[in-house]
C-alpha cells in the first residue's frame, strides 16, 4: 500500500461520536502489515493519554511483544503533539507520516521538530499527506462543537 492508502485507512478510524476530536493512527511493520490502530478517545475514556498514536503504539508493541518498533511506520491524521512524538521516539518507530499540520501543538515542525533534537533515535518525518482531507474532518468536528455551544 502507498502512504496515501495507509492515510485513508487511518482517516477511516476517526471517531465521529461528537465527543472526541476525530484523529486516527495506524502502525505498520516493515512488510506493510497493520500491527496497531486506534482513534482518539480522550473524552470517552476521560484520559489525557488516550491519543490515537499512543493507543496504536501500545497495540503494536503487544503485537510485536516488544517496545522496540524498529522498522515500523506510524500514520496519523494530525501532526503529533509532544507526548505522542515522545512515544514515537521512545518506541524507535522509523518513520512518521501525518496528514494535517497542527499549528497549536505539532511537534514535527509546526511548533518544534522533536525528531531534530539529539535524542537517541530520530524518525524520518513526512507531513501533509492528505492534509486537506484530514484537516476537513477536524474542522467539521470543531465547527459542529462550536455550534452546539451557542
Amino acid at each position: 500500500m502507498t502512504d496515501k492508502e495507509f492515510m485513508e485507512y487511518a482517516l477511516g478510524l476517526t471517531l465521529r461520536d461528537g465527543i472526541d476530536p476525530p484523529i486516527g493512527a495506524i502502525v505498520t511493520d516493515e512488510d506493510g502489515n497493520i500491527i496497531g490502530q486506534a482513534a482518539n478517545t480522550r473524552q470517552a475514556e476521560i484520559s489525557a493519554i488516550a491519543h490515537a498514536e499512543v493507543k496504536a503504539i501500545e497495540m503494536a508493541c503487544k503485537a510485536r511483544k516488544s517496545w522496540h518498533l524498529v522498522g515500523c511506520t506510524i500514520y496519523i491524521t494530525l501532526e503529533p503533539c509532544p507526548m505522542c512524538m515522545g512515544a514515537i521516539i521512545n518506541s524507535r518507530i522509523d518513520r512518521v507520516v501525518f496528514g494535517a499540520y497542527n499549528p497549536k501543538a505539532g511537534c514535527c515542525g509546526s511548533i518544534i521538530n522533536l525528531a531534530e533534537l539529539p535524542f537517541n533515535h530520530r524518525p524520518e518525518i513526512s507531513g501533509g499527506i492528505m492534509a486537506e482531507e484530514c484537516g476537513a474532518v477536524l474542522s467539521a468536528f470543531f465547527k459542529e462543537r462550536r455550534a452546539k455551544k451557542q
